[in-house]
């Protein structure tokens, strides 16, 4: 072996020394997949995270997270893919993913959760999520997870993927036609509104958009809330989808 890896050292500098002009491709390389690691088990989280390095060539973050951990500060990070531990309560997991959601629209999450039925799947995906695997999944299940929901690819077990297909089953009185739309209640200028919401548009941008005052856009929002019972915006844009007017 030793005598191997001196013949080929030698077969490489005399390569370089031989006065070639022919220069090799530069690559350039395409920028790493950020994964932001969001477990409360430390010991857990860092097993995340030499996974992802190793086996994926992914730039891991989140190892040291602030506590408590917020929305806008996963948001800092600019990661493109939150991967996120649930906590074993279904309040506190959706109210991390709307905090996400909402300081970042466009970053990916992947539950990795225990939920108990369809429908606390079913709540995780209303609130946002792009993915979802069981807390039991495989190295590679999750490494795979992570990529396909970069990518744009929805992720689930086959079990609740059946639950989605129960629910919009369910669901069919209900999606696209006018009915519907009315009995939302929003105006037209309220309906306009909504994809700009789901950008990740600030009342701000919207209000440039349309030429209006940022009190006008607020006013909106407001009761656009009321009229459908959202608690906020992004409940707007959320209840939107299931009714199959935003794709």
């Amino acid at each position: 072996m030793a005598a191997s890896t001196r013949s080929n050292g030698a077969a490489a500098i005399a390569l370089s020394e031989s006065g070639a002009n022919s220069k090799p491709d530069v690559k350039i390389p395409s920028a790493r997949l950020r994964v932001f690691v969001a477990a409360d088990n430390r010991l857990l989280r860092e097993a995340l995270a030499r996974m992802l390095t190793k086996k994926g060539g992914i730039e891991v973050t989140g190892l040291e997270p602030p506590v408590p951990l917020r929305g806008d500060s996963v948001a800092e990070t600019k990661a493109d893919v939150l991967l996120l531990t649930s906590k074993g309560a279904l309040n506190d997991d959706l109210q991390m993913i709307q905090q996400v959601r909402e300081a970042a629209p466009g970053m990916r999450i992947l539950l990795l959760g225990i939920a108990k039925n369809g429908a606390e799947f079913l709540h995780c995906v209303r609130a946002g999520i792009s993915g979802y695997l069981s807390h039991d999944a495989s190295a590679d299940e999750v490494l795979e997870g992570v990529r396909a929901v970069h990518a744009g690819e929805a992720v689930c077990p086959g079990t609740l993927c059946t639950a989605l297909f129960r629910y919009f089953e369910s669901e069919a009185t209900s999606m696209p036609c006018a009915s519907a739309r009315r009995r939302l209640g929003l105006t037209r200028r309220e309906q306009q509104l909504v994809p700009l919401i789901a950008k990740g548009l600030t009342n701000k941008e919207i209000a440039n958009h349309f030429s209006l005052s940022e009190q006008t856009v607020k006013n909106h929002l407001y009761r656009m809330k009321h009229k459908t019972g959202a608690e906020d915006r992004l409940d707007i844009v959320q209840l939107y989808r299931v009714q199959g007017f935003l794709v």
